[in-house]
């Protein structure tokens, strides 16, 4: 496994946690990161993302774990068409029984072809996908109030379920962006390679 240059580390703060990746964003992003939670109920989610030089999302593997279960999922897109595919062990709706949780959806999607609109993906509370969009559509350059509207394959988490959904990213200025999910809105502040540095409500870089 080749060695990466760059790392970040996000404090969590709407639970305890925390987020650290490693990344080459030379030529497209290469990442690896793991995230930390202890909500809703205490797991850890390892990640691996590859995009292509355009900042177009190619490949990610998500593998959730916590007290008795374990949830993978793999994603791949190519030709425009997304493939997944998942794994899963133990019992995650009994863990969050267990925790005064309602149970949640199977990992991955029964319909994969919902997801080939989306050139990009959202790992559920990691900031360092949001960097994506902001790359890929290269906002930093955009004029103020220029709105993008897009479809993402979301990966919630701890569950691993895969849905298509629309996000909306407003440019405020070089280093500041709106981002709107249905009814969840948060202005974020980029560093000036449109990493994130605050995530009001989600994260803040340490």
């Amino acid at each position: 496994m080749p060695t990466l240059p760059k790392s970040i580390i996000w404090a969590r703060t709407d639970t305890g946690g925390a987020d650290h990746v490693l990344f080459d964003d030379r030529r497209g992003l290469t990442a690896r990161g793991v995230s930390m939670a202890a909500a809703p109920l205490p797991y850890s989610c390892h990640y691996e993302l590859a995009t292509d030089e355009q900042w177009e999302s190619a490949r990610l593997t998500v593998t959730a774990e916590g007290a008795g279960w374990l949830r993978t999922v793999r994603m791949e897109r190519a030709l425009g068409r997304w493939r997944v595919s998942t794994a899963e062990q133990g019992d995650l709706d009994g863990a969050l029984r267990a925790a005064g949780h309602p149970p949640v959806g199977l990992p991955g999607t029964e319909e994969p072809g919902r997801l080939d609109p989306a050139l990009d993906v959202d790992l559920g509370a990691a900031p360092l996908f949001n960097t994506l969009v902001v790359r890929r559509l290269r906002l930093a350059q955009r004029p103020a109030g220029e709105e993008h509207r897009l479809t993402v394959a979301w990966v919630r988490v701890p569950s691993l379920e895969v849905l298509p959904v629309e996000q909306v990213y407003t440019v405020l200025d070089v280093d500041r962006v709106r981002f709107r999910s249905g009814s969840f809105t948060a202005e974020l502040t980029v560093d000036p390679d449109g990493f994130v540095r605050h995530y009001p409500g989600l994260a803040q870089r340490a």
